[in-house]
């Protein structure tokens, strides 16, 4: 079979292409189709500076280091990028127009110590707290999704996943029926701790007319209102609150939603529970995971 050095597509074929590409991200879910097709407007934007891309391995690390160096994103972020890129190839291929995938030999975004996660303390919890303003549906809604993570340790795919109907009180305890990532059912559940309980229920109070299956938390943007929060949208709100609460600090890639689940299971941690009590609560499927986390909070 003869093997070819280089694989060069014209601009205009690849925009026909990724157009394709989009349509069969259509029939994955949402939150992956918005994941993909998001991160991977950039690659096209990018591309759009030449006339004939060639396809390599060279060109991919190119790409690469404009994301780490031009656009300063996180080694994190980078791996999330360079992972819709190999998808497009993937895809590129199974088309026959690319002869193998050359961005699989492209690594991620390397690990930096100073770019791990932080979890925030007991004191900037309550900072973090007092800044959200109980006002209104929106300011009770953002309460509820922050008590939820910081006192349950739910991530953001748990909480944009949630119908009104996954709601159920049973004798003074409020449970909440789980779809975690990479499932296609809700087959777990998590109890919720009071203070979070008495959270929802404020929030609940605005949505006494929802139908079980509307989304839990929704959107309020003038778009988009009544739709399902994204992660990106509950990412964006909290980090709001972050910032106005003076919390981050600064500290723009230490500090971010994701610390509110790592404050959890640092205090789960610190209250002397093992690797394996930590993983099954925080619906954690290996252990490795688990001792990263606790590895690399601050």
């Amino acid at each position: 079979m003869k093997q070819h050095s280089t694989q060069t597509i014209t601009l205009q074929r690849l925009l026909i292409l990724h157009s394709d590409y989009l349509n069969e991200l259509s029939k994955r879910n949402s939150e992956t189709r918005g994941t993909y097709e998001r991160t991977l407007r950039e690659f096209m934007r990018w591309v759009r500076l030449e006339p004939e891309f060639e396809c390599s391995t060279k060109e991919v690390e190119r790409y690469k280091r404009f994301l780490l160096t031009k656009r300063k994103l996180s080694p994190v972020s980078v791996t999330m990028y360079l992972s819709s890129v190999r998808k497009f190839f993937d895809f590129l291929v199974l088309r026959g127009v690319l002869f193998s995938n050359t961005a699989k030999a492209v690594k991620g975004g390397e690990t930096n110590p100073q770019h791990s996660r932080k979890s925030i303390s007991v004191q900037e919890v309550q900072l973090l707290i007092q800044s959200i303003e109980r006002k209104d549906e929106i300011g009770f809604r953002d309460f509820a999704v922050v008590k939820l993570m910081i006192s349950c340790g739910l991530s953001e795919i748990e909480l944009i996943r949630a119908d009104i109907g996954d709601i159920v009180m049973k004798k003074g305890i409020m449970t909440l029926s789980l779809q975690l990532k990479g499932k296609k059912t809700k087959d777990q559940t998590a109890v919720i701790s009071n203070d979070a309980k008495e959270a929802m229920k404020s929030y609940l109070a605005f949505r006494t007319n929802a139908k079980e299956i509307e989304p839990l938390f929704m959107s309020a943007g003038n778009r988009t209102r009544g739709q399902r929060m994204t992660s990106r949208g509950i990412r964006e709100r909290i980090n709001f609150y972050l910032e106005k609460s003076g919390v981050k600090n600064g500290e723009a890639r230490k500090i971010t939603a994701l610390s509110l689940r790592l404050t959890a299971i640092k205090t789960m941690a610190e209250q002397g529970a093992s690797v394996d009590e930590i993983r099954k609560k925080f619906h954690i499927v290996k252990e490795l995971t688990v001792k990263r986390y606790l590895e690399h909070i601050e």
